[in-house]
């Protein structure tokens, strides 16, 4: 039996809507960051913030240089992981192999 979102308070309301415009940005940033270049993606896994962790696979991958919708899937289904998996929910092992596929640049 499903149930009920809480109620919220208007000011609660508008303190979520706040926090969630907040990590949109960061993300944002961070995978700007990640295309240009500026950061590798071992940098991504190895934060340990909630911005980080809740990005998906797949749009990480996305944001690589070079690497668009078509490869990023492509690696996503021979690493056997979900289009819809969270950073956080990447195994030792599949981090491994990511950081193989896509070594930082010295």
């Amino acid at each position: 039996m499903p149930t009920s979102l809480p109620t919220l308070t208007p000011e609660q309301r508008a303190e979520a809507l706040a926090k969630a415009g907040r990590v949109r940005k960061e993300r944002s940033e961070m995978l700007a960051a990640l295309k240009a270049g500026r950061i590798s993606l071992l940098d991504v896994l190895d934060r340990g913030d909630d911005t980080a962790r809740q990005t998906r696979a797949l749009q990480l991958l996305q944001s690589l240089p070079g690497v668009g919708t078509v490869k990023a899937r492509r690696h996503l289904v021979d690493l056997g992981i979900s289009e819809t998996r969270r950073i956080q929910g990447l195994g030792d092992r599949q981090r491994a192999r990511l950081i193989e596929l896509f070594p930082p640049r010295t």
